[in-house]
């Protein structure tokens, strides 16, 4: 039960970054994607404070033996780019594109009250059941690893 509190706080806390960001605003995300056009650059200050943030503060976190909250640390393991990647990643970035959310500002932007964020979350249900049905006549052996617990 603590760490669903946890994790429920860590959420609110994504969450309340996304809106202040702004990251929630699909135009604004529209506009960020449109380098050919009317290119709105203020996202990219967001991403690269993000990275910022990450960059420093992982150089202490994975010293630790542990995180605070779990017994071990858990990270890909695989470094390879396969097909499967390639695809998830393009279909990503195509939804992105179109419908200008991503999954967590998605969630986030349905208490806007709007019916936009609705839709995609309900187009990217369909896709992940739909992927999950294909997936084992799509995947190599390889692929199907899952991610292992850093040995430390």
């Amino acid at each position: 039960m603590r760490e669903k509190g946890l994790a429920l706080i860590a959420g609110l806390l994504f969450g309340l970054g996304l809106g202040i960001s702004q990251m929630i605003d699909r135009e604004r995300v529209l506009g960020f994607l449109d380098i050919a056009g009317n290119w709105d650059p203020t996202l990219a200050f967001v991403m690269g404070g993000a990275v910022l943030v990450t960059l420093i503060s992982f150089r202490f976190i994975l010293r630790r033996p542990h995180p605070i909250f779990s017994s071990k640390f858990y990270l890909p393991t695989r470094n390879d780019i396969d097909r499967l990647l390639l695809v998830g990643a393009g279909l990503f970035g195509i939804g992105w594109g179109i419908a200008g959310y991503c999954p967590g500002p998605a969630i986030t932007a349905t208490v806007l009250g709007i019916a936009n964020p609705f839709i995609f979350l309900v187009a990217m249900i369909a896709g992940s059941l739909t992927f999950q049905a294909i997936a084992p006549r799509l995947a190599s052996p390889k692929s199907a690893a899952p991610s292992q617990p850093l040995a430390k």
